[in-house]
């Protein structure tokens, strides 16, 4: 999908980026990502004007995670893969290999993600914590479902290419 492209140049991520984004300390701190949004946009009344720089330590965040960490030794786990499948799904257009199931599904899940999107939205608009609580979690679960998919493409597809086959170390 385009918009999945559009965040990765966004993002910076070069070959670099993407060996340090592997690290599970990498993947699984950017869960934190959309709780930490929520939060600071859900108590912005109360932190008035400080909301602005709370929201920057986000987004810095956000764009330092990727880059933070040292490459792993090893990418054998559930985290490394997800990441490498990802990588794999973002060259969709350029990779013959991808089986059509695995794009299907992962385009329904995304799918879900964007059902999703409007609740969160409007919770942190209301600042309905219960909605806010829901929704995060939504979005986290079809998040955690992605990435997993993104391991069994990963798995499905490493073995028919070089390149996906020197990402993995075990």
């Amino acid at each position: 999908m385009d918009i999945l492209k559009a965040a990765e140049k966004l993002m910076s991520m070069d070959e670099s980026a993407w060996q340090r984004h592997s690290s599970p300390l990498s993947v699984y701190s950017r869960f934190s990502i959309l709780p930490m949004f929520t939060f600071v946009i859900g108590i912005r009344e109360h932190l008035g004007w400080w909301t602005l720089l709370l929201f920057g330590v986000v987004v810095l965040w956000t764009w330092l995670n990727p880059r933070l960490f040292s490459a792993p030794t090893t990418t054998n786990n559930w985290a490394s893969m997800g990441t490498f499948g990802e990588r794999v799904y973002l060259n969709q257009k350029n990779e013959s290999l991808i089986p059509k199931h695995h794009l299907k599904t992962a385009k329904g899940i995304i799918l879900l993600q964007l059902v999703g999107l409007p609740f969160w939205f409007y919770s942190l608009y209301s600042i309905d914590t219960l909605l806010m609580m829901i929704s995060t979690l939504y979005l986290m679960f079809t998040k955690a479902w992605f990435v997993d998919r993104m391991v069994w493409l990963y798995k499905d597809v490493k073995d028919l290419n070089p390149i996906y086959q020197s990402w993995y170390k075990s």
